[in-house]
C-alpha cells in the first residue's frame, strides 16, 4: 500500500465543500449532526434490528445512520457519509510496522505504546496540545504529534505514512460524552479510510449492545457499526474492566485507612491487567484470522465489588472503611440531573456507573479467543497476583520509609 501525498489528499477532500468548519476538510470528515427529534405521537419509527428493544426503553427515537447506511438506537442522527473512492497517486509504500496510538496517555494507550515499541514497531502518538506535555512517549521513543479529535482538520496529518491506527481515546470526565467519543471518532474513521488506512483496531465494552439507555454503550455500540460499515480491516476488541483502576479505587484508600465507596449491587467483572490487553491485541494484529472479528478480552475471574475489597483487606493487613451507596441513590441522583441541561454530561455518565451497579455480569467465555489467537490461558495474569504483587512492593516501600523517617503519618 502506498502512502499519501497530505496535499494532494487535503486537495481532493476540499472539493466537494461540504464542511466549512475553520476550513476543515470536506466530505471525508463530515462533521455528524446532532438532531434530537420525538417520533409523531402515535407513529413510532419503524422497528429494525438495532432499535427494537430502544423503542421499548426510551420515549425519544434512537436512530443513527452510518457509513453503510444500517441505523444504531442513539439519540441523535448522524449524516456522515460513506467516504467516496480516492484516486492518490502511488507513492512510498508504508511499513507494516507504523503505527499511530490515539489516546496515548490513558491507562491503555500508554500501555499499549509500551508494547508497540517493546516488539519493535513505529510508535507515532496523537495527543491532544496540553499544558504538560507527554514527555514520557518520547522518552520511551515514540513520536508524539498533537492533535484533537474533536477538531477534525487537525486529523489527516497525523495519518501521513500510518499503516495501523490503534484508537484507545476516550473523552475526558469534564467533557460531553459525544464530543470525542461519538464527533471525534467518526471523523477519525472517515479521515482513516480517505487516507487507506490498512488496519484499525477500537477498544469498546462489553455488553455495549444490552444497554441502549446508558449513551456511553450505546455510542460505543453504533461506533462498531460504523466502523464494520466503512469498508475498513478492522478488529474491535470488547473489554470489561482494567485491574489498574482497582489501585486507586481500593488499594490506595485502604492504606490511607480512608472510606472505600462500594454499592450494594452484586455485579461482577472480570478485570483484566492492561499489559495482557496490549499483549493480545498486538498477537490478534498479526493473526489473519482476527480480521474484521469482534473480540472479547476479559480476565480468569469475574469479581464482585465486595470480594475485591476482601481480596484489598487480605493483602494490605488492614480491614476497609467501607462506604455503601445504594443503587436506588445513584438511579435517583441520575434522573435528578436529567432536569437541567447543564447537568445532563453527569447524568449520562450516572447512567454507565448505574449499570455498573447493577447485577450485570461484565465477563465472556475466552477459550475461542485463546484458540483463534493462540495464547495459553495460564499466561493471563490473575486479580489475586496482580494485587499481591502491588501490596508486596508498595508496603516494602512503605517500611523502607519509615526506617528512614521519624514520620509515621504517610500518604500517597
Amino acid at each position: 500500500m502506498a502512502s499519501t501525498s497530505l496535499a494532494a489528499l487535503s486537495s481532493q477532500l476540499a472539493s466537494s465543500g461540504r464542511l466549512r468548519r475553520r476550513g476543515a476538510l470536506s466530505s471525508a470528515v463530515a462533521r455528524p449532526r446532532l438532531v434530537f427529534r420525538h417520533p409523531p405521537k402515535g407513529k413510532p419509527n419503524p422497528p429494525s434490528r438495532f432499535t427494537r428493544r430502544a423503542a421499548r426503553c426510551l420515549p425519544i427515537s434512537y436512530s443513527a445512520v452510518s457509513a453503510g447506511g444500517s441505523r444504531c438506537r442513539l439519540a441523535f442522527i448522524c449524516n456522515a457519509q460513506a467516504v467516496p473512492p480516492t484516486s492518490i497517486a502511488q507513492g512510498t509504500p508504508v511499513r507494516p510496522t507504523s503505527i499511530l496510538v490515539v489516546g496515548a496517555t490513558g491507562t491503555l494507550g500508554r500501555q499499549v505504546v509500551r508494547r508497540a515499541l517493546d516488539e519493535g514497531y513505529d510508535v507515532r502518538c496523537l495527543v491532544r496540545p496540553r499544558p504538560a506535555p507527554a514527555d514520557f512517549l518520547r522518552d520511551w521513543g515514540a513520536t508524539v504529534v498533537n492533535a484533537d479529535l474533536s477538531k477534525p482538520e487537525t486529523i489527516p496529518a497525523t495519518l501521513v505514512g500510518i499503516h495501523t491506527v490503534i484508537d484507545c481515546a476516550t473523552g475526558r470526565p469534564e467533557e460531553p460524552i459525544r464530543t470525542v467519543d461519538w464527533e471525534g471518532k467518526v471523523a477519525l474513521i472517515q479521515c482513516a479510510k480517505a487516507m487507506g488506512i490498512q488496519k484499525y483496531v477500537f477498544y469498546s465494552i462489553h455488553n455495549c449492545d444490552k444497554h441502549p439507555e446508558v449513551p456511553l454503550m450505546e455510542i460505543k455500540y453504533c461506533t462498531e457499526k460504523f466502523i464494520q460499515d466503512s469498508g475498513l480491516d478492522y478488529i474491535i476488541i470488547r473489554l470489561c474492566g482494567f485491574m489498574q483502576g482497582l489501585i486507586g479505587q481500593y488499594a490506595v484508600p485502604i492504606l490511607e485507612e480512608k472510606s472505600v465507596w462500594g454499592t450494594d449491587a452484586p455485579t461482577r467483572i472480570a478485570y483484566m491487567d492492561t499489559q495482557d490487553v496490549a499483549r493480545l491485541t498486538f498477537i490478534a494484529m498479526r493473526n489473519e484470522k482476527a480480521s474484521k472479528k469482534l473480540l472479547t478480552f476479559a480476565g480468569p475471574r469475574a469479581w464482585t465489588t465486595q470480594e475485591v475489597i476482601t481480596l484489598c483487606e487480605r493483602l494490605a493487613g488492614q480491614d476497609a472503611n467501607v462506604t455503601t451507596v445504594p443503587v436506588a441513590v445513584l438511579r435517583f441522583t441520575r434522573q435528578l440531573t436529567r432536569f437541567f441541561q447543564w447537568t445532563n454530561d453527569v447524568a449520562d455518565r450516572l447512567a454507565f456507573s448505574e449499570v455498573l451497579s447493577s447485577d450485570t455480569v461484565f465477563s465472556a467465555p475466552m477459550n475461542e479467543t485463546y484458540q483463534l489467537l493462540g495464547v495459553d490461558a495460564k499466561d493471563i495474569l490473575s486479580l489475586e497476583k496482580y494485587l499481591q504483587e502491588y501490596f508486596t512492593n508498595i508496603l516494602k516501600k512503605l517500611k523502607d520509609i519509615k526506617a528512614q523517617s521519624k514520620q509515621t503519618d504517610i500518604f500517597f
